[in-house]
């Protein structure tokens, strides 16, 4: 009953990972931008919300619905005014940019927050669990996979059953005929990275929440978010969560086995899944 115990701790990880890589597969989906930044926006989010907590000691879920909107206007701003201006056929301008854009994030983060870990305090929420016969479970890692399901799924919704939606598929598929059309790429692109700062502002909640932070380790998320999309299939939301998961259980399993395997299973379990399945469990979601 252990290993029952061990793959369901996995599987709950795993909506946490597949927090972190919902918005870069939205991004990604719908510009082909590889946003090199992305762990540390998560990370900026996390000092966003742990300064609204401390400010006017909202709690976290509160200071995170205030975060949201600035997370929003921030992306909006930054797709609008920065990388728009390097999207293109050629790949290595954004990458250069959000690359650049990474550093600068961790530097500003040291410079007004120290190197010093932090975390934001959630209560007895922290140590709140649920006992299911022979299986305890956390509240905090099962409110973390519900909210993972929730976000794919309102991203689904967003994506096929709204006029924004609509908008998103069609300069997905082809930039210059849905310009024809009255459709603003540029406009489209910005709306879209400001939905994708929405869901880091959600992860960088649950991250604060349930580990330290501190400003050098946005880079260590980002890798988990790339595994769980390209796992997943470049582009699919669902399949971002089945990412999330196999990495989640995997290094779960190595942990049990021996603590020190923990990330190197995770890591280990993407190179089988690559070796397997080259273009990810459900590629091309978005065609």
């Amino acid at each position: 009953m252990n290993w029952i115990d061990t793959i369901l701790q996995g599987v709950l990880l795993g909506g946490l990972y597949a927090l972190f890589a919902a918005g870069l597969s939205l991004v990604f989906g719908i510009m082909r931008l590889v946003n090199l930044a992305h762990g540390d926006l998560i990370i900026l989010a996390a000092y966003l919300i742990l300064v609204i907590v401390s400010a006017l000691g909202l709690n976290p879920f509160l200071a995170a619905l205030v975060a949201m909107p600035v997370m929003f206007a921030l992306g909006w701003l930054l797709q609008r005014v920065v990388l728009n201006r390097v999207l293109g056929n050629d790949i290595l301008p954004p990458l250069l940019v959000t690359f650049g854009l990474s550093i600068v994030i961790q530097n500003a983060l040291l410079q007004g927050f120290s190197a010093d870990s932090q975390r934001i305090g959630a209560g007895a929420l922290e140590t709140a669990s649920v006992d299911f016969g022979p299986v305890t479970l956390g509240v905090m890692p099962m409110l973390t996979f519900a909210s993972a399901i929730l976000v794919i799924v309102g991203l689904n919704q967003l994506f096929y059953r709204t006029a924004m939606g609509r908008a998103f598929r069609a300069t997905s598929d082809d930039p210059v005929t849905a310009s024809l059309m009255g459709i603003k790429p540029a406009s489209v692109f910005a709306q879209a990275t400001g939905i994708a700062m929405i869901v880091v502002t959600i992860a960088a909640l649950y991250l604060g929440m349930r580990a330290n932070f501190d400003p050098t380790i946005g880079p260590a998320r980002l890798i988990y978010a790339f595994e769980a999309v390209i796992i997943g299939g470049l582009g699919s939301l669902w399949g971002t969560l089945a990412g999330g998961v196999i990495i989640g259980v995997a290094q779960t399993l190595g942990a049990a086995v021996n603590p020190e395997w923990q990330i190197l299973a995770g890591h280990v379990a993407f190179l089988l899944v690559l070796l397997v399945r080259p273009r990810g469990l459900f590629p091309r979601a978005y065609d």
